[in-house]
Order: C-alpha cells, then sequence, then structure tokens
C-alpha cells in the first residue's frame, strides 16, 4: 500500500490569503462612506395643491353665482367688451413691472450700504425708504399726479417708492447676518471682494432677500388698485365703478379678482422662496 499524499498546504494557505484579502477589500468598500447627498427642496403636496384647489374654488363658485346673478344695463356695461380682462392685464402688467424696477434699485442699494465706503449713508437711506411706505399711498399718489400728470408712470413710481422698504430692509439684514468668520476664511483662500459678495454673501443672505420680494409683490398688487385714480388702470376701475354706480356684482368681481391674484402672487414667491434658496442652506 501507497502512504496517502499529504495536503497541498501551500496551495491552500495561498487561497485563504487570497480569499482573505478579498473579504478584507469588501469590508472595506464596505465601510467606505458615501458621498454626501445636496438635501432635496421640501415642497409638500399641501404647499403645492392647498392654494391652487382653494383659487379655483372661490373663482368657481364666483362664476356660479353670476351666473344666476340679475345683471341690469349698467353693470353688463361696465363688464363687457372684454374690461374685466383688460383690467386684469392691466393689474399684472403695473405688479410686475414695479417689482421689477423695485429689485434692480432695492438689491443693489442694499449690497452698496452694506460696503464700509458707504455705511454711513444707510440711515439716511432707510429713513427715506420709510418716508416711501409710511406716506398713505392714495397721498402719495395724488402728489405725483399733481407734479407728472395722470398716466400709468405716477402709479408705476408711486408703487416703486411704496415697495423699495422690504426689500432694501431685507437685503441689509441678510449680509449683515453672515457670520464674519466665514467671510474672514473667503477672504484667507484668496478671493477677491467680488468673489466673497457673489459666492458667500448673497448665497447666505438669499432667504432674507426672497421674503422681501414676497412682501414687496403683495404690496404691489394691494397698491395697483389705487393707480385708477391717476389713471394707470387696473383692477381698481371695477372696484370704483361698483362703489360709484352702487353696483355690488362689479364691485364684488373686482374685489375677489384683487384677493385671488395677490393669493397667487404669494403662493408663487413662497414655491421660488424654497425653489431658489441654496442647496446647502436646507435643514
Amino acid at each position: 500500500m501507497s502512504a496517502p499524499e499529504a495536503p497541498d498546504l501551500k496551495a491552500t494557505d495561498g487561497e485563504t490569503d487570497e480569499e482573505t484579502d478579498e473579504e478584507s477589500g469588501a469590508e472595506t468598500a464596505q465601510a467606505a462612506p458615501a458621498p454626501p447627498r445636496a438635501p432635496a427642496r421640501r415642497v409638500s403636496w399641501q404647499k403645492l395643491t392647498f392654494v391652487p384647489a382653494f383659487l379655483v374654488a372661490m373663482l368657481l363658485a364666483t362664476w356660479l353665482w353670476f351666473q344666476q346673478a340679475d345683471l341690469d344695463p349698467v353693470s353688463e356695461n361696465a363688464l363687457s367688451n372684454g374690461q374685466v380682462s383688460q383690467a386684469l392685464w392691466e393689474h399684472v402688467q403695473l405688479t410686475v413691472i414695479s417689482t421689477f424696477f423695485v429689485l434692480i434699485i432695492a438689491i443693489p442699494l442694499g449690497i452698496l450700504l452694506t460696503r464700509r465706503t458707504f455705511r454711513k449713508a444707510t440711515p439716511v437711506a432707510m429713513a427715506i425708504a420709510n418716508m416711501g411706505q409710511a406716506t398713505p399711498a392714495i397721498g402719495l399718489l395724488a402728489l405725483l399726479v399733481i407734479w407728472l400728470g395722470i398716466g400709468r408712470r405716477a402709479a408705476l413710481i408711486g408703487m416703486i417708492a411704496y415697495a423699495v422698504l422690504p426689500v432694501l430692509s431685507n437685503t441689509i439684514a441678510g449680509l449683515k447676518a453672515n457670520d464674519p468668520t466665514l467671510l474672514e476664511a473667503a477672504r484667507g483662500i484668496g478671493m477677491s471682494p467680488t468673489g466673497v459678495l457673489t459666492r458667500v454673501e448673497l448665497p447666505l443672505a438669499v432667504p432674507l432677500i426672497l421674503a422681501g420680494v414676497r412682501t414687496a409683490l403683495v404690496l404691489n398688487v394691494g397698491t395697483a388698485t389705487l393707480a385708477v385714480f391717476g389713471g394707470g388702470g387696473g383692477l381698481g376701475v371695477l372696484i370704483t365703478a361698483g362703489i360709484t354706480n352702487q353696483r355690488m356684482p362689479v364691485l364684488v368681481l373686482g374685489s375677489i379678482l384683487t384677493v385671488a391674484l395677490a393669493l397667487l402672487v404669494d403662493w408663487l414667491a413662497s414655491l421660488a422662496e424654497v425653489l431658489l434658496r441654496p442647496r446647502g442652506l436646507e435643514t
């Protein structure tokens, strides 16, 4: 009989070492942390659906009410020939144009007033902006009409003066609230003053700036109803016609459209606050 062959210990040991190395590599790969993901935008379904559903229900109820309402010739004349759509379009134009000029005036001015060279002018600028909003809107519009004459220009200037304050104050507050150590660190790695402003200061101040823009938008929707007294048009035409002629349907339609537009603008601005907020500031 021949003796049994001894097992090949070297081969076995080699295979064991290889398997151990593979297992260690797999464990190391599994233990490696995954790269951090940017937080998802938090827009709940309630935020997306509640306000639009409410607006649809309100406008539908208004339409059903008008279907059974008995309109006299005066009311029909005030609401015919596309006057409602024209007044709504003029109101939207007034709001968009005035808000655009508010942004290009208030945000650069807020940035300028937070720079070291112009900080001493901040109280003066804020006092002027406060005067624009503290003055009754109808009185400010009357003064502008006396100065500039009847037309859309006087209405737009009055709306701009009335809505500058929230954007300006929020821009200044947002830039001043930045952590000085972060700004010093940005300068320490060689970033220029413009780079620090555009890549550090403004992104951190975006939430407060957007809140001011949202407030200005809603203010402009409400103030645009007074543009009719300066010849600027808008939904104030329907409201004024309903009051002067004592026609409730015309007054109700103008008021409901103004409220619906204000709610819609506020809802869109709230979505913009979420979508335009820098991803790094999401919690």
